[in-house]
């Protein structure tokens, strides 16, 4: 049965342009730095994020992790959002993999404060672990998009405290797109940045991390230390071409669609959206009804041939992407509202 799939952009399929360039690619061993495919990922990778260097990594978790390894050393103090994803979602991988601290800020609706960086920058004093790294999100967890102001801001304290900046970027052409710019126009504000290739992009696997030649060949030997070392792994790299090449181009449709998603759930008794917040492709929501009939809600669209993920930390999240359709949307929609308003 074929299902609309709403719980996320990892989901997505990869496409048939993808599927036969991964079975025609040229490869070779990728350790030995001479797969043809890979190399050319990863030196498109660099042009369009406005890096020197950039190399392949299994997901975005591993290419942000990879990118506070090759910029910290144990015992180092990094900065990062306290909802964001590589507090949040990576297992704490910063205290286990790089032995750094994490110094967590609260940020309202996530999106980053400068004056609150500014003031968490550890001082030279012998009691306290070093500032190291300042760690960014843009497209943000919850869907916002930070504002090249605030990077801009960032940026200047960054450098006033001669600190590097790592963006996770994992859906950073969606917020290019959300800005209407030219992705190294966010980018240009971080020395490394890891972006995903799956998701809205719809490779079937891989990040790539992207930034200075010496940082990614401190980089590369972290991957390999983390088992990463693949081999003819250009099959993956021709998929993240087209990714790059092709995918990055299309990520408005995803956006139109989740507005348009925002809009209609937003006509339905009980539900309510904040409209203004949907920047890329995911739609936050509240439902206004019965407990038992909200932990049901997964089961009863999937009947509708429709899947979402259960209400989490009291709202809902649907997620457009490329294979989900306006025609797709109003009909989850739709569906939606009859079984909350049965």
């Amino acid at each position: 049965m074929h299902y609309i799939d709403l719980r996320s952009d990892t989901v997505t399929q990869p496409t048939l342009a993808m599927r036969a360039a991964m079975a025609a690619a040229e490869v070779g061993d990728d350790v030995y730095g001479d797969d043809p495919t890979m190399n050319e990922l990863e030196a498109l990778a660099a042009q369009m994020l406005g890096k020197e260097a950039a190399m392949f990594a299994t997901s975005g978790t591993m290419g942000n992790q990879i990118g506070i390894m090759s910029q910290t050393r144990r015992g180092d103090e990094i900065i990062a959002g306290a909802e964001s994803h590589i507090i949040m979602h990576e297992v704490g991988a910063a205290a286990v993999l790089s032995g750094v601290n994490v110094r967590q800020i609260d940020y309202p609706n996530c999106i980053p404060v400068p004056e609150m960086i500014a003031a968490r920058i550890r001082p030279d004093d012998i009691h306290e672990p070093p500032t190291a790294l300042i760690c960014l999100e843009n497209a943000l967890a919850n869907g916002r998009v930070v504002p090249l102001e605030t990077m801009a801001e960032i940026r200047k304290i960054a450098d006033a405290h001669s600190l590097p900046i790592h963006l996770d970027g994992a859906r950073v052409f969606n917020a290019a797109t959300a800005l209407g710019v030219d992705v190294k126009e966010i980018t240009k504000y971080a020395d490394t940045v890891s972006c995903c290739l799956s998701k809205g992009l719809c490779a079937p696997v891989g990040a790539v991390l992207a930034g200075p030649k010496a940082t990614i060949e401190r980089a590369r030997k972290c991957r390999k230390m983390l088992g990463g070392g693949m081999r003819q792994c250009g099959i993956l790299g021709a998929a993240g071409i087209i990714a790059l090449k092709d995918m990055t181009k299309r990520l408005g449709e995803d956006h139109a669609n989740a507005k348009l998603m925002a809009n209609l759930l937003n006509k339905i008794d009980g539900v309510s959206v904040d409209v203004d917040a949907v920047e890329i492709n995911m739609v936050f929501f509240k439902v206004d009804k019965d407990a038992a009939l909200k932990d049901r809600l997964p089961e009863l669209m999937k009947e509708k041939g429709i899947l979402i993920n259960p209400e989490e930390l009291g709202e809902f999240r649907f997620v457009t992407n490329n294979d989900v359709s306006t025609k797709d949307v109003e009909y989850a929609v739709s569906t939606f509202a009859s079984l909350i308003n049965a």
